[in-house]
C-alpha cells in the first residue's frame, strides 16, 4: 500500500511539474509575442523583473502582467512621418524643443494670449469658477480626482447649472481616482444633464490589459477658447482646503494656470481623443490648425504623454532639454523617483556647470517614493545639483531650461508619469511666460532647506534597489 501511495504522489508530482513548466512556457511566448507586436519598449529592470515573475510564480505574475503589462496602445510611429521638421537655425533649447515636437507628430504651437499663472489656490478658483461660469457652449472638465467635499461640492453644483442652462457638459474621471475623493454623486451629475464617463474603471472596463493605464490629464475648457490646466485636482486639498471640521484638510502647494486663444482648441482635441477612447467609439479626426506667423511671440505647445502616444514624448524633451541647457534647470516636483536614463541627464548638466536646482516636498502624500528617492538625490547632490526640500506638502509640476522652455502640467517625474499615465503638460516658449513659472518655482525654493545627504547603511541601501525594481518598474 505505502509503494502504491508513492507512485500516486510521484505522478501527481510530476503532473503539477509538467503544468508549472507549461505555464511558465505560456507565459514567457504570451511576454515575447505581446511585447513584440505591441512594441512595448520597457526599462530593463522591468523587463528582467516581469520574466523573473514568470519564471519563479507564474501562477501570480501572469494574470498580472495580463491585467497590468500593457505600456501603448498604439502602432510606433513610422521611421519617416508626413510631417517634416521645420528647420530652424537657432540652437537653443526652445528650438530643439519644437523641433523634436515635430518629429514626434505633436501638434504645432499655438498662439495663446491672457496667460494667468495662479499664485495660490485662492487664485486657481477665482480663474476656475470664471471659465466655467462664462461657458455658453460647451464646458469639457477632466480630472484625476473629483473631491466630495466643499471644492468638490460647489464645482459639482456649478456643473450641473450650466448643464440645466443648455450648455453641454462633459465630465472625464479617472476609473481608479474616482474612488480616492470619496466619491462624486454621477447620479446627480446625469440627473442634470451632465455628460459623465470613466476612464478605464478597473472592474468594468473592456479594454483588458489596460486597468494599470491611468488618466492623470487635468483640464476645463470651456467653448473651445478658454482652458484652466495645471496640477490640480478638483479636491479641497488642492485648493484652500475644507473647513469642515469632518473634512478639514491642509491645502497642499500647487501650480495651475488659464490662458485664452487656439491652444485651448488643442486641448479640446485632446479631450475629444481621451472622451472617444473611454466611451469606445472612433477618434474624431484632428482639425488642422494654421502656422503662426513666424514673428508670433506668444506661443505654446500642447505635449500629451502616455499609451496614445508612439513616443515618450515628455520624457525626450525633459532628456533633450538636459543636454540643450546652457544655463540652469529649475524643477519642481512632489515624486521625484526617475530612470536612469534622465538621472544621468540630470547629473551631466550638472557637471558641465548647467544650475541644476530640484524642489520637492520634505514630506509627500507618498511615503514609499519619499524612500525610494533618495538613492536618485545623492547621485545629483554627488554630481553638483542642489536639491530643496520644502516644509509643505507641493503637488506643483513645472521644469524650466534656461530662460526660454518650460513645461508645466500634470506629469511627475517619476516612472509612472513619465512612461505610464496619460499625462498633458504645456510647453511654453515666450520668455515673459517662462520667468512667471519660474518666479513662481524660485519664491517656493526660497522657503524650503536644502537636502542633506546621509550616507546609507547596507540594509537601506538593499531596500531602496528592491523598491525601485519592483514598485516603481512595473
Amino acid at each position: 500500500m505505502s509503494e502504491l501511495f508513492g507512485w500516486l504522489s510521484g505522478l501527481i508530482g510530476l503532473h503539477w511539474k509538467m503544468l508549472d513548466a507549461l505555464l511558465v512556457a505560456v507565459g514567457l511566448v504570451i511576454y515575447v509575442a505581446a511585447s513584440h507586436t505591441l512594441h512595448q519598449r520597457r526599462h530593463p529592470s522591468a523587463a528582467i523583473a516581469w520574466v523573473m515573475g514568470i519564471l519563479l510564480v507564474p501562477y501570480v505574475t501572469l494574470p498580472l502582467y495580463l491585467a497590468f503589462g500593457s505600456r501603448k496602445v498604439v502602432a510606433p510611429r513610422p521611421a519617416q512621418g508626413a510631417r517634416r521638421m521645420r528647420a530652424n537655425a537657432a540652437n537653443t533649447p526652445a528650438a530643439r524643443a519644437q523641433q523634436l515636437g515635430a518629429a514626434m507628430g505633436l501638434p504645432d504651437p499655438a498662439v495663446y494670449s491672457e496667460l494667468g499663472i495662479h499664485d495660490d489656490g485662492r487664485q486657481a478658483l477665482v480663474a476656475l469658477r470664471r471659465i466655467i461660469l462664462g461657458a455658453s457652449q460647451t464646458l469639457e472638465v477632466s480630472t484625476f480626482v473629483f473631491g466630495r467635499d466643499v471644492l468638490g461640492d460647489e464645482i459639482a453644483e456649478k456643473l450641473k447649472q450650466k448643464a440645466r442652462a443648455g450648455v453641454r457638459v462633459r465630465l472625464l474621471i479617472d476609473g481608479i481616482g474616482v474612488y480616492l475623493g470619496g466619491y462624486p454623486d454621477l447620479k446627480g451629475f446625469a440627473e442634470a444633464g451632465v455628460e459623465v464617463l470613466r476612464f478605464v474603471p478597473p472592474f468594468r472596463s473592456t479594454k483588458r490589459g489596460r486597468t494599470n493605464l491611468r488618466n492623470h490629464r487635468k483640464m476645463v475648457i470651456a467653448d473651445g477658447r478658454h482652458l484652466w490646466c495645471g496640477g490640480r485636482n478638483l479636491s479641497a486639498e488642492y485648493f484652500e482646503g475644507d473647513p469642515r471640521p469632518i473634512l478639514g484638510s491642509t491645502p497642499w502647494l500647487d501650480l495651475s494656470f488659464d490662458l485664452d486663444g487656439e491652444l485651448a482648441g488643442q486641448a479640446q482635441q485632446q479631450f475629444e481623443q481621451d472622451w472617444a477612447f473611454a466611451s469606445e467609439r472612433p477618434t474624431p479626426a484632428p482639425k488642422i490648425s494654421e502656422t503662426p506667423a513666424p514673428d508670433v511671440k506668444t506661443l505654446a505647445q500642447l505635449v500629451a504623454s502616455g499609451p496614445d502616444q508612439p513616443d515618450d514624448t515628455i520624457f525626450t524633451l525633459l532628456i533633450s532639454g538636459c543636454f540643450t541647457s546652457q544655463q540652469r534647470i529649475l524643477a519642481v516636483t512632489p515624486y521625484f523617483v526617475p530612470d536612469t536614463a534622465l538621472i544621468t541627464a540630470l547629473s551631466l548638466a550638472a557637471r558641465r556647470g548647467i544650475e541644476v536646482d530640484l524642489v520637492l516636498p520634505a514630506r509627500s502624500n507618498h511615503r514609499l517614493a519619499d524612500f525610494a528617492r533618495h538613492r536618485a538625490m545623492r547621485d545629483l547632490v554627488a554630481a553638483g545639483a542642489r536639491i530643496w526640500l520644502h516644509p509643505h506638502m507641493i503637488h506643483a509640476k513645472a521644469v524650466l531650461i534656461d530662460d526660454d522652455f518650460s513645461l508645466v502640467g500634470s506629469a511627475n517625474l517619476d516612472g509612472r508619469s513619465l512612461f505610464l499615465n496619460y499625462e498633458m503638460m504645456i510647453a511654453f516658449y515666450d520668455h515673459k511666460a517662462v520667468h512667471g513659472f519660474s518666479s513662481w518655482v524660485e519664491a517656493r525654493r526660497q522657503e524650503c532647506a536644502p537636502y542633506v545627504v546621509r550616507t546609507p547603511g547596507m540594509a537601506r541601501e538593499l531596500a531602496e534597489g528592491l523598491l525601485l525594481w519592483l514598485a516603481f518598474q512595473l
